[in-house]
């Protein structure tokens, strides 16, 4: 399934899309297609990124305090 959309692009990077298409051989259509494909995923990488950054902030303080605790624990075992 296909969405039309219209939408305004500055005429320098309208300029260039259409010099690399030609020289590609590749519709337009296909080329903001695939552009945008690589956008995403490019800033999905980036959210996870973010996202995985704060949930180690989350646990490393719990981290801390579970190896502490295990630490004690093993000073408690007979040798």
């Amino acid at each position: 399934m296909s969405k039309a959309l219209s939408l305004k692009i500055r005429d320098e990077i309208f300029d260039e899309v259409e010099e690399i298409i030609k020289k590609l051989d590749t519709p337009r259509n296909a080329y903001i297609n695939r552009a945008l494909d690589y956008f995403n995923r490019m800033n999905k990488r980036k959210l996870l990124k973010v996202s995985f950054a704060h949930e180690s902030k989350l646990v490393r303080d719990n981290s801390i305090e579970i190896l502490e605790e295990f630490e004690r624990f093993e000073e408690t075992l007979p040798e």
